[in-house]
């Protein structure tokens, strides 16, 4: 199928490389943002990202590369974010409000914003004045690594107006991807945030011998307490079992490729924080959306036991064995 829309996707790590990937099954010109000239004169000559999933060859006469995030906007009428949350805010320093004006905004990023401790979809709609009916999601259970492998995989795509959200399918849908239309921005959102703290606290909880019976446990309350703070954020009726919600936050929690799961590790062997972060060199975005959802919760005040445990452990540097330990006593 072809498509005609012009997408963009800003971004160059693993998982704006593997929505290329896809797209490049239906679309007939992508515009692809990189932060580094070298990495576009690497892959132009190369066909393939020399930093992320370099198995997976490109078709470019389908691309057009820019390192000005501006212009590879101005050229699009469907932009993809898909930059680490705590880097979108100065990525697109120099945006106006006029370069969005039009456009139809999808979130890949699965993080809160740290300088306005904002989701992304309000994050857009506040500072760019995106409406949203124009801010979509892309959601999970999807891991970027599989993805080059074409293995088959799902995704959600949110959107308070279902039709953008349909035609964002449109262009995913190929042999190895299924995509579902929704209108729960906040729900899949939201729920993509937090089953990154969940995959840490999984992590620490595998590091520290906790085992296969546990884990289960763990993930059958997290599912609970997600629930409990997405309800009490943005009420609406949504099916918390279906892929979007408890399907991500299992392949998180428990895959090998989950970059969440392996920060926790290291942090229950004993690594420090920021060891941990250079020891991986990839983002782990749950180290920052603990953070913001424990700042979100005072609003709330949910209850939220496993989110506790691992801010705990992060930002106020207590033992994990303990904190796991403690939390343990609130599971059933």
């Amino acid at each position: 199928m072809s498509n005609k829309q012009n997408i963009g996707v800003i971004g160059s790590g693993s998982w704006a490389t593997a929505i290329v990937k896809i797209l490049s099954n239906n679309c007939d010109t992508i515009n692809w943002y990189f932060r580094n000239r070298e990495d576009v004169d690497y892959i132009k000559s190369n066909k393939h990202n020399p930093k992320y999933l370099s198995s997976v060859d490109f078709d470019l006469k389908k691309i057009s590369f820019f390192t000005n995030v501006k212009e590879c906007i101005s050229k699009s009428d469907i932009i993809i974010l898909s930059i680490p949350s705590a880097f979108l805010h100065t990525s697109l320093k120099g945006i106006d409000k006029s370069d969005f004006r039009n456009k139809i905004v999808f979130s890949a990023i699965k993080g809160i914003i740290p300088e306005y401790n904002l989701i992304v979809g309000e994050y857009l709609n506040t500072v760019y004045e995106v409406p949203f009916e124009n801010i979509g999601v892309i959601t999970g259970p999807c891991h970027a690594e599989e993805v080059a492998m074409e293995k088959l995989s799902y995704l959600t795509i949110a959107c308070s107006k279902v039709s953008n959200a349909e035609l964002l399918c449109s262009s995913f849908n190929c042999r190895y991807i299924k995509s579902t239309a929704s209108d729960d921005i906040y729900g899949t959102e939201l729920s993509a945030v937090l089953k990154n703290v969940i995959a840490v606290a999984g992590g620490i909880c595998h590091s520290l011998g906790y085992g296969d019976n546990y884990l289960a446990v763990l993930v059958s309350n997290a599912i609970q307490e997600i629930k409990r703070f997405v309800d009490a954020v943005h009420p609406i009726d949504r099916d918390i079992k279906a892929s979007a919600y408890l399907g991500d936050l299992l392949v998180t929690a428990y895959s090998q490729f989950s970059r969440n799961r392996m920060f926790g590790t290291m942090l229950g062997k004993g690594y420090g924080v920021k060891q941990a972060q250079l020891e991986m060199n990839m983002i782990a975005e749950g180290y920052y959306a603990v953070k913001c959802v424990y700042e979100i919760n005072k609003k709330y005040n949910v209850d939220m036991p496993i989110t506790n445990a691992v801010y705990n452990i992060i930002y106020c540097n207590k033992d994990p064995r303990r904190e796991m330990n403690l939390l343990s006593e609130k599971l059933s």
